[in-house]
């Protein structure tokens, strides 16, 4: 059995992240993408294969080589569902913003 995991519980993790913002840029191999972090390249490689059961890596066969990129669609989804809450804080902000204005005009 495939259990898919949550892909929001994989990007909790600062190194999931961080792993997701270099291979934005461009396709990486585990290797390079390793070799950014103090970590071992074990936990390095578990990092991937959540990332890509989570289906936000996608992984390319290149001769001997897998190269990680970054799979758009999934990270659209998340951003799809993130954006209502980007809105509503928002204008929870604009309205602070406001208020703080008004509240200095007062001085």
């Amino acid at each position: 059995m495939n259990l898919r995991r949550d892909p929001f519980q994989a990007i909790a993790d600062p190194t999931r992240r961080a792993i997701l913002l270099l291979v934005a840029a461009q396709s990486m191999t585990a290797g390079a993408i390793a070799a950014n972090f103090d970590t071992a390249r074990p936990t390095v490689s578990r990092h991937l294969q959540i990332l890509t059961e989570c289906d936000l890596l996608e992984q390319e066969q290149h001769g001997r080589e897998i190269r990680y990129h970054l799979n758009p669609g999934k990270m659209k989804e998340i951003a799809e569902f993130l954006e209502p809450f980007r809105m509503m804080w928002e204008g929870r902000f604009s309205k602070l913003e406001n208020v703080m204005k008004k509240f200095k005009n007062r001085k």
